[in-house]
């Protein structure tokens, strides 16, 4: 169960959770899941371009709580072998959800897949809290640049007071460019811990992004993809096959 956070919006949190996503589905090929916890503004059926005929709202609410086979209905396949599940189409439905519904539903997914990958809303919120009580791996991603890194320094204190610190981590240094005026060794030594994987900043995943394709979904070979596949092989070492550029998506429920 890993959970991908990150202090503040803009960090690239949502395209590094959705690369980590598919790269896992790669070596266990429907047997992973992808949760959008970002239930005011989550946009994993963006950069994944389905469209979800279900969200977490129906996944927490009736049967789904009760009977797993009914929460795979609900989830919306990739053409990866990835199964996502959504956040909701409008930002107050997440009024809905409460942080005991939140870790029920982790609990379920993880009986029935191999990686559950959870996409959290920036800061600790009571949804992204019971995630990470349940999560035993944290991607923590930031950008390089001082707000972002103070932001990560102050989320790591406060875990470490809400004794989550313990978890594995993985340190994601996401659009990182030197030419910024911050050097990997700043943020080390700012943090206090090492970065595990350092993205480099790189029109490849603006225009991925963009065109609503997950970077490692094509075959690239550019620094990004690879820092990328070095986050994947983290959790899941062996090579993960890659979609054909072009090939279109496959909508639908497991």
């Amino acid at each position: 169960m890993i959970a991908v956070i990150s202090p503040k919006g803009g960090a690239g949190k949502t395209t590094v959770a959705s690369n980590l996503a598919v790269g896992l589905a790669g070596a266990a090929p429907h047997g992973t899941v992808l949760l959008d916890l970002d239930l005011q503004f989550g946009d994993i059926a963006s950069a994944l371009t389905i469209s979800p005929e279900h969200w977490v709202t129906d996944a927490v609410q009736g049967p789904a709580g009760r009977d797993t086979m009914v929460l795979k209905s609900f989830l919306s396949a990739h053409s990866s072998g990835l199964y996502a599940l959504c956040a909701p189409e409008s930002p107050a439905m997440a009024d809905q959800v409460t942080g005991d519904q939140v870790a029920h539903l982790v609990d379920q997914l993880a009986g029935l897949y191999r990686f559950v990958v959870i996409d959290t809303s920036p800061g600790l919120s009571e949804h992204t809290l019971a995630a990470l009580d349940k999560a035993t791996d944290l991607v923590m991603v930031s950008s390089m640049d001082v707000p972002g890194v103070r932001g990560m320094r102050k989320e790591l204190d406060v875990l470490r007071e809400l004794d989550m610190a313990a978890t594995k981590r993985h340190l994601v240094l996401n659009a990182a460019d030197p030419r910024d005026g911050l050097s990997l060794r700043d943020v080390e030594t700012t943090l206090g811990l090492a970065v595990d994987v350092v993205v480099p900043a790189s029109r490849t995943v603006r225009l991925s992004v963009n065109q609503g394709a997950p970077l490692l979904s094509t075959n690239g070979r550019d620094p990004a993809s690879k820092a990328l596949r070095k986050l994947v092989g983290r959790f899941a070492p062996t090579p993960t096959p890659t979609r054909k550029r072009g090939a279109r998506h496959r909508i639908g429920t497991p």
